[in-house]
């Protein structure tokens, strides 16, 4: 069984997402140490980037401040290969295809697998055009996660027949935030996916409290949640992580 088949096979998966770098590398490691031991059944990183169009303001913040403090993408990679010294969970990362063909795609997957990635969440990849990165997920054994919006319509048997690792299922239309109210009839899109596979699905944008996670883990195999992450390291800095900690837990708690 991988890692992340793993993951959700106890029971509802929390999924918090973090941008690496933000303030600084060491804040990320304290942060990520926090999630494991309250409760983050697979973390999402985030590789930051100049434009990271998927994102909202708060993302796209941590971004910038990312950028500033120096990261690269190498700096990412050994995080990881020092973090799989103690960290047992998948580990997942999130970037754009830009970053993936500016380091060399085949590089760039090949060193995934060498610190202990799992998967590879790239939101500005089309479907049409997975195969650019595809041939070497598989080759290095990286998950190429899915993503299926509100208007993929016609396209989300498509996408789910051919999903491996998790189906992100995006909540809501739009870039990445906290929303205070989830209208999607997110139900009826699971419910096709679970007819087209058994792949399972997690739902991400715009969950920022434990009610709504409550409410997407009903009808979810998981629940992703980034940017009131985000926020707190935005307004507590260095002092963010233990009060990330305390979050995951609240959270991990509402959907088991």
């Amino acid at each position: 069984m991988t890692r992340i088949k793993n993951a959700f096979s106890k029971g509802k998966a929390f999924i918090p997402f973090i941008t690496v770098g933000d303030p600084d590398i060491n804040t990320t490691i304290k942060a990520i140490k926090e999630m494991v031991k309250n409760g983050a059944d697979l973390i999402e990183l985030g590789i930051p980037f100049s434009d990271p169009t998927a994102e909202g303001p708060v993302i796209q913040n941590a971004n910038i401040r990312a950028l500033k403090g120096g990261i690269t993408t190498d700096q990412v990679f050994e995080m990881v290969k020092d973090l799989r010294k103690d960290i047992a969970i998948p580990l997942v990362l999130m970037t754009y295809a830009n970053v993936v063909f500016s380091y060399n795609a085949k590089k760039f997957i090949g060193r995934c697998k060498e610190v202990g990635i799992d998967g590879l969440i790239i939101p500005d990849l089309p479907f049409e055009e997975k195969e650019e990165f595809l041939p070497l997920c598989h080759q290095y054994g990286i998950d190429l996660i899915s993503l299926i919006a509100p208007t993929s319509d016609k396209r989300i048997t498509m996408i789910a027949r051919e999903a491996e690792g998790f189906i992100y299922l995006v909540s809501s239309l739009g870039v990445t935030g906290m929303r205070s109210e989830i209208r999607t009839d997110l139900a009826k899109i699971i419910k096709l996916i679970k007819k087209t596979t058994d792949v399972p699905c997690a739902i991400g944008f715009g969950i920022a409290n434990a009610n709504q996670a409550k409410e997407m883990a009903a009808i979810a195999d998981g629940v992703i949640v980034g940017s009131a992450i985000v926020k707190m390291l935005e307004e507590d800095g260095t002092n963010a992580p233990s009060r990330i900690g305390r979050f995951v837990r609240t959270m991990k708690d509402a959907i088991s």
